[in-house]
């Protein structure tokens, strides 16, 4: 797997070039950010912490709502198709990039009638297994894999969903075959892999971290170039063996077509301002998260990059749009 899913740096310097705060009375009333996953996922966790943030320093309250279903298209159309006012604003993520790999027709435009604000948080994900397992590293799973094709089945948060494709990813970067269990969210796949439903669950690190430090599940690998701080003795899948598997996910926050320029430049400025500070911070390193702030350029560019990268992992796995 080629570094084409790597996410651009996240550095002081590029969030500081944004233009100067635009003057504007947004925000005048309670704003509603809606996430299109389950609670409990990373995405939620994610809104939740920023919109406290906003919260705080705007005097304005931002409000959380989960509107699920359809690999997060229910809730990204509810927003799409929202006034462009500023005051109702979408939580997405990696699989906002793979939608049109697995839906023939999307009721809003994917690539134009939602505006990239800023990134939120970008994650490594981790792979794990449930408590029981007796897999204990990388390479038993894969050599029982290789020996027993299609006996293994790993959990996903839903059909073309950042845990599905990161698992088909997985299969062709070790070489071998499993089935896929699709769930309703990230939140219900790991609940599942608990419960000994599924053998397998790459997911991003948030939603990892605290139930393999809870002992609920084990934790065999993890993305990026030095192991979690969080997941001190998990080793990189580099460590691992499988040096190609670079799988990391990235958050953000979209507003409909149509939102003044104004209120997206603040919206922006807001949230670097929040990525600065040190309770956040602290909260999101423990979660394995790194602060986001993308300018809204730069992050529609990261968006147009990772759907044309996951588009061909789609193909390459055969994943059929519906």
């Amino acid at each position: 797997m080629k570094s084409i899913f790597s996410v651009l740096p996240f550095t002081l310097g590029t969030i500081l070039c944004t233009p100067l705060l635009a003057q504007t009375t947004w925000p005048d009333k309670p704003v509603r950010i809606v996430v299109p996953y389950a609670a409990g996922g990373t995405t939620d966790f994610a809104a939740r912490q920023v919109a406290r943030k906003l919260t705080e320093q705007t005097g304005q309250s931002f409000i959380v709502e989960n509107k699920t279903g359809a690999s997060g298209t229910i809730g990204s159309n509810f927003v799409a198709k929202s006034a462009p006012d500023g005051n109702t604003l979408l939580t997405n993520d990696t699989t906002y990039a793979m939608l049109p790999a697995i839906f023939k027709k999307l009721p809003w435009d994917q690539a134009s009638d939602l505006i990239p604000v800023t990134t939120l948080a970008v994650t490594p994900v981790v792979l794990v297994v449930p408590a029981q397992s007796p897999f204990k590293t990388v390479a038993d799973l894969i050599a029982f894999a290789q020996s027993h094709p299609g006996q293994l089945n790993f959990g996903s948060g839903g059909a073309g969903s950042s845990t599905h494709l990161s698992g088909e990813v997985f299969e062709k970067e070790a070489h071998v075959a499993m089935t896929h269990i699709p769930f309703k969210g990230a939140g219900d796949a790991m609940l599942a892999l608990m419960g000994n439903q599924v053998d397998v669950l790459i997911t991003a690190s948030p939603t990892a971290i605290p139930v393999v430090n809870g002992g609920k599940v084990r934790a065999l690998a993890t993305t990026g170039d030095k192991r979690l701080s969080g997941l001190p003795a998990v080793p990189t899948f580099k460590e691992a063996g499988l040096p190609g598997f670079v799988v990391m996910n990235w958050f953000g926050l979209a507003a409909p077509k149509g939102t003044p320029v104004a209120v997206v430049q603040k919206l922006q400025q807001e949230v670097v301002k929040a990525m600065m500070d040190p309770g956040l911070v602290e909260r999101f390193a423990q979660q394995g998260a790194q602060p986001g702030g993308l300018p809204s350029a730069e992050f529609a560019a990261l968006v147009r990059k990772e759907t044309h990268a996951w588009s061909a992992v789609a193909r390459a796995a055969g994943v059929k749009p519906e």
